[in-house]
C-alpha cells in the first residue's frame, strides 16, 4: 500500500468533520476480522493457561457475573439481529461493539498473569536509568500526591475511567450509526493489547513504588504493589487459579494507560460532540497514571508509541480491507 495513501487515512484522525460525508459511506471493517482477532487472542490464552499450568476459578463470584455479562449481551444482539433502523439498531450494534471490546479487555488482562509466569528478572534498574535522563523524578511526584488528599481522590477517579471512556464512545458510535468508527476502534484497542502483552514478556517491572521508595508507604495508589507482589507469586507457581473479577494490572512497561488514553484522544478527536471532555478525562488519566498505575516515565512513552502503531495499523487493516470490499463489488458487477 503506498505510503502516500496509509498518510492520507491517518491524517483523518484529526479531521474535524463528525460524521462521513454525504454521498461517501464509510466501509466499515468485516466483522469476521474481528472475531479472528478474538479467536486468536482466546487460542493464544488457552495456550499460554496449558503451558503455565494456570486454572481459571469456575465457582468464584466474578466468573459468574462476566458469563451472565455475556449471556445478556449475546441475547441483546440476537434479539435485534434484523434491525435496521432506530433504538433496535443502535442497541444491536452497542451490544457487539462491547461484547468484543470487553472481551478483549478480559482475555488480555488474564493473560497478563501466564506471561508473567514465564517471564524473568526485572527491567526497573534500565526504566529508572531511562527516567533520570529524562530528568522525572517519581519520588517528586509521589510526594506531591501523597501530601494532598484531594490530588489523590481526582488521581483515583480519573484513572478509573479507562473503563469509562470506551463505553461513551461505543454508545456515541452505535447511536450514530458509525460502524466502520467504532470496529476500527476496536480494532486498534486489539492491536495495542496485543503490542503491550508482547513487551511486558521482554520487561517484567515493579514499578517505581517498590524498587524506589524505601519506608513506610504514606499513599497506596490504586495498582498498590501487585506487580511486585504477584509476579515472584505466579514465578514461583504459588498462583494457579485466576479469578477474572479480581484481576490486577501486572504489565509495568508499556504503560496500557497510556497506551489506551492516546486511543480514545485520537479517537474521541473525530467525535465533535465528545471531542473536549474526552480529551480533558484521558489527559488527566495520563497526568494521574505515574503514581496511580505506578508507572515509570518510560512506560508511558512506551505505552504512547504502542498506541500510535496501533491506531496506524487500524486505519492501515481498515483501508486494506475496504479496498477488498470494493474490488469484489466492481468484479460481482462486471461478472453480472
Amino acid at each position: 500500500m503506498p505510503f502516500s495513501t496509509t498518510a492520507a487515512q491517518i491524517s483523518k484522525v484529526f479531521s474535524d468533520r463528525d460524521e462521513p460525508a454525504a454521498g461517501a459511506p464509510a466501509i466499515a471493517l468485516p466483522g469476521i476480522w474481528l472475531a479472528g482477532a478474538l479467536a486468536l487472542s482466546l487460542f493464544g490464552f488457552v495456550w499460554l493457561m496449558l503451558w503455565t499450568d494456570e486454572t481459571i476459578s469456575p465457582l468464584a463470584v466474578g466468573t459468574s457475573t462476566i458469563c451472565a455479562a455475556g449471556i445478556v449481551i449475546v441475547a441483546v444482539r440476537t434479539i435485534f439481529r434484523e434491525a435496521v433502523a432506530g433504538w433496535p439498531r443502535a442497541a444491536r450494534d452497542f451490544s457487539e461493539y462491547l461484547g468484543l471490546f470487553g472481551a478483549i479487555c478480559l482475555l488480555g488482562a488474564m493473560a497478563s498473569y501466564p506471561i508473567a509466569a514465564i517471564n524473568h528478572g526485572f527491567a526497573d534498574a534500565r526504566l529508572a536509568a531511562i527516567d533520570q535522563q529524562l530528568r522525572f523524578n517519581w519520588i517528586a511526584w509521589y510526594d506531591v500526591v501523597a501530601a494532598h488528599p484531594a490530588l489523590q481522590m481526582l488521581g483515583r477517579s480519573v484513572y478509573d475511567s479507562i473503563f469509562v471512556t470506551p463505553v461513551i464512545l461505543l454508545g456515541y458510535f452505535a447511536a450514530t450509526g458509525r460502524q466502520a468508527d467504532a470496529r476500527r476502534f476496536i480494532l486498534s484497542f486489539w492491536l495495542a493489547a496485543v503490542l503491550t502483552l508482547s513487551l511486558f514478556s521482554l520487561m517484567p517491572a515493579e514499578g517505581p513504588l517498590a524498587f524506589l521508595w524505601h519506608g513506610p508507604v504514606p499513599y497506596m495508589p490504586v495498582s498498590a504493589l501487585y506487580q511486585a507482589e504477584l509476579i515472584p507469586a505466579l514465578r514461583d507457581h504459588a498462583l494457579h487459579s485466576i479469578d477474572p473479577g479480581q484481576l490486577r494490572g501486572l504489565v509495568c512497561a508499556p504503560s496500557f494507560h497510556a497506551a489506551s488514553a492516546t486511543l480514545f484522544i485520537a479517537t474521541a478527536w473525530r467525535a465533535r460532540s465528545l471531542r473536549w471532555p474526552l480529551i480533558t478525562l484521558n489527559g488527566a488519566m495520563l497526568l494521574a497514571t505515574p503514581v496511580e498505575g505506578t508507572h515509570y516515565c518510560a512506560d508511558l512513552l512506551a505505552g504512547i508509541l504502542v498506541s500510535l502503531v496501533a491506531i496506524i495499523g487500524g486505519y492501515a487493516l481498515t483501508h486494506l480491507a475496504g479496498r477488498r470490499a470494493v474490488s469484489a463489488l466492481r468484479v460481482g458487477r462486471m461478472s453480472s
